[in-house]
């Protein structure tokens, strides 16, 4: 939908972890809104098999921030740009000066009189450009514009990905109020509600699972020369209800299962309320 408007701009400077993970100060006022133009850069590969596209992926790769405002402050500049504000409130821009990466937030108005909220994670700024006239027989506004690379943060969030943008429009399903008059309290951290159906567990003695276990992936292999290997698989939430199955014959949790020359079938139900995930390891005994 298209946008009618655009303000409320905000920053938060970020303070990184030996790990470079970020934690972000409280938001301030960057400036009054004029413009706002994001362009983004996709790292994109394609698999081809029999003369064609048989799997392409597409992730977000970087991509630029370009901001035109009413006048950029001393604080601003400084924590945008890495300038020094000197003893008399000059700011003070140097060829060593250096910008640190910060979050920034902002709002548009649709045609629906609806305000999209946005937060991007990480971006770092440049030296911001600035036109000047003179004055002549008609009166023309010169006023700075700003460009920053947008990066995804290094952070994870709970679903173990890198988020580069947050965004949400007032009155949507499922989003409350609650979430749009306190955007610019903090930078927004995403939340997910934990599936009920993980397993926060799965192992077969010291056999290794291929992939390695992940809650989230449902299929594995395996492979054994023992005769028995002891089943271990336990749930995140502690009321569902776990049954797991060799060849069809239920074994319980932290008891051994016997398997045949070959393949095996290990099927993992996680039951809980009406919600139920089925996970599979297939076990060759050589």
């Amino acid at each position: 939908m298209a946008t009618i408007g655009l303000d409320m701009l905000y920053y938060a400077t970020i303070t990184e972890n030996a790990d470079g993970e970020e934690t972000y100060g409280t938001p301030k006022r960057l400036a009054k809104a004029i413009s706002a133009d994001i362009s983004i850069e996709l790292a994109e590969a394609m698999l081809y098999a029999d003369d064609g596209v048989d799997e392409a992926v597409k992730e977000f790769k970087s991509g630029t921030l370009s901001l035109g405002v009413n006048d950029i402050g001393p604080q601003a500049a400084s924590d945008l740009t890495g300038a020094t504000i000197d003893s008399n409130g000059v700011v003070v821009s140097t060829s060593q000066d250096g910008g640190k990466p910060v979050a920034v937030g902002f709002r548009a108005k649709n045609a629906k009189g609806k305000y999209r909220y946005f937060w991007l994670y990480r971006v770092q700024f440049g030296i911001p450009a600035t036109n000047l006239a003179t004055k002549g027989d008609s009166i023309t506004f010169s006023t700075p514009t700003i460009e920053g690379t947008i990066m995804r943060r290094n952070k994870v969030d709970a679903s173990g990905k890198n988020p580069w943008k947050a965004e949400v429009t007032e009155g949507k399903p499922g989003v409350s109020t609650q979430t749009t008059s306190s955007w610019y309290n903090a930078v927004y951290e995403p939340t997910f509600v934990a599936d009920s159906t993980n397993l926060s567990t799965l192992s077969l003695g010291n056999v290794s699972l291929s992939p390695e276990f992940d809650a989230n992936t449902l299929n594995y292999s395996a492979s054994t020369s023992n005769a028995t290997n002891t089943i271990n698989a336990e749930a995140v939430e502690d009321e569902a209800e776990v049954i797991i199955k060799v060849n069809n014959t239920v074994v319980e949790s932290g008891s051994s299962a016997t398997w045949q020359t070959g393949s095996n079938a290990v099927t993992i139900t996680v039951t809980n309320g009406s919600q139920s995930k089925n996970y599979t390891v297939v076990v060759t005994k050589v």
